[in-house]
């Protein structure tokens, strides 16, 4: 078995002369086409006095500001459309800070693009069409799920829609079904080991080989957990929904760092307090350019994710550019097995009840390997001393109303009257208790 097999051989290992000139003719197109078709940007250019034009080397990109998150909100939903509505195919949304999410949209021909890439990552990864693919993402308004599912069709491998949770019905379905190849995210698949190891599950009854794991970050010393128990080559994948969601970038076999797709997004990495761009092998924040996005193309995108960016010579022969696996993310976005939660979600949901005082805090902690969230919330004297069947109420009510919000079930306890710490300055909203 050829363990450094490409899914697109020419794009994949393209010269590196060949691959920024199709870069800048990409971007040059796409810059043209959101002048044209985006007010936005149509806006952000004219206020700098700037035309698509006046962009004539790389280096000239950090003439245009970047785009936020707060910036897709404040254009929800359509707002950021370069195609008219009826050439949308799909729609899918990520969580956000203000009660409004960012939206998502595809084109038909980004769908095709979407399975293409996800396609390279899965193979890269190892897998082929022999494989049979149990996908244990959720199916949803997330990305996920459906863009690994249609990258491992492209390939012709077997898929299994199995979504998430239900860990007895992912054991038996891995063991009768012959899966070879476990998508989800990492915590989720030692989860799944702990669980074959309580209910003395012989790791030779099944047949898997591969691990693609991604959502959340991860450790070396989780890999080396996951290959052992569950006997598997375990590989990281990275995407973000504004995007497009996975298959921007993802590691080889190799396992020395995650390929980007670059004929597709043009990364940087920049100092988050400053937005100055940083040289290569320095650790800041990534930011993307899509270069072939149809429907929503965006410029500069600030993803918070901190990274570096290098090229080495890589044994698979790819000559892509490589991220270094996330390190954590510049802004205060919690990630919670796979679902992005941001504390202001949490304060947004709490004002609304009476009863409840503005003093809260998020605890993150590790249970096995699962990570898990709890929520204390303070009550106010009255409340306290009230009778326990209105407290059992607003508990049930938080914690459904917090469901509702965050995509995620978690852990809420209603505490006395000034037991939440508090703090001169910036109050500690969030306490992460989880080791790696």
């Amino acid at each position: 078995m050829n363990n450094y097999r490409a899914w697109n051989e020419s794009a994949e290992k393209m010269s590196r002369d060949e691959l920024e000139q199709l870069q800048f003719e990409r971007l040059q197109s796409t810059l043209n086409r959101v002048y044209r078709n985006v007010k936005f940007y149509q806006r952000r250019f004219d206020d700098l006095g700037l035309q698509p034009s006046d962009i004539r080397t790389m280096d000239d990109l950090e003439k245009i500001p970047f785009t936020t998150k707060d910036d897709l909100r404040e254009n929800y939903p359509y707002g950021m459309l370069a195609v008219p509505l009826r050439e949308v195919v799909r729609i899918h949304s990520s969580t956000g800070t203000t009660g409004k999410p960012t939206v998502i949209c595809y084109s038909r021909n980004d769908l095709d693009k979407w399975s293409e890439l996800v396609a390279r990552i899965l193979t890269s990864g190892g897998v082929t069409r022999d494989d049979v693919v149990q996908i244990a993402f959720g199916y949803g308004l997330f990305t996920g799920g459906f863009g690994l599912h249609a990258g491992a069709e492209k390939i012709g491998a077997s898929v299994i829609p199995v979504s998430s949770g239900n860990t007895a019905k992912q054991l038996m379905i891995m063991e009768d079904y012959r899966t070879s190849a476990l998508v989800c995210t990492p915590s989720y698949a030692l989860f799944i080991s702990e669980v074959m190891e309580k209910n003395s599950i012989d790791l030779r009854r099944l047949s898997l080989r591969y691990g693609l794991f991604g959502s959340e970050p991860w450790s070396e010393r989780m890999r080396s957990e996951l290959e052992e128990k569950l006997g598997i080559v375990a590989t990281d994948n990275y995407g973000l929904s504004e995007v497009m969601g996975p298959g921007v970038a993802g590691e080889c076999i190799v396992k020395s760092g995650l390929h980007l797709n670059e004929d597709h997004y043009l990364p940087e990495v920049i100092d988050p307090d400053t937005g100055e761009r940083l040289p290569m092998g320095k650790v800041g924040e990534l930011v993307i350019t899509t270069i072939t996005n149809e429907a929503m193309p965006l410029i500069r995108f600030r993803t918070r994710d901190l990274t570096r960016l290098y090229v080495d010579d890589c044994p698979c022969g790819r000559s892509l550019i490589k991220i270094e696996k996330v390190k954590g993310r510049s802004d205060d976005m919690i990630i919670i097995k796979g679902v992005n939660v941001f504390p202001s979600q949490v304060e947004e949901v709490l004002s609304q009840f009476e009863g409840v005082t503005p003093h809260y805090q998020i605890v993150l902690s590790r249970d096995g390997a699962l990570d898990s969230m709890a929520v204390l919330v303070e009550i106010t004297e009255a409340f306290f001393f009230d009778e326990m069947k209105k407290q059992r109420d607003l508990l049930d009510r938080i914690r459904e109303d917090l469901r509702s919000t965050l995509g995620l079930g978690v852990n809420v306890k209603l505490v006395e009257p000034k037991t939440i710490e508090r703090f001169e300055g910036k109050a500690q909203r969030v306490v992460d208790r989880r080791e790696l």
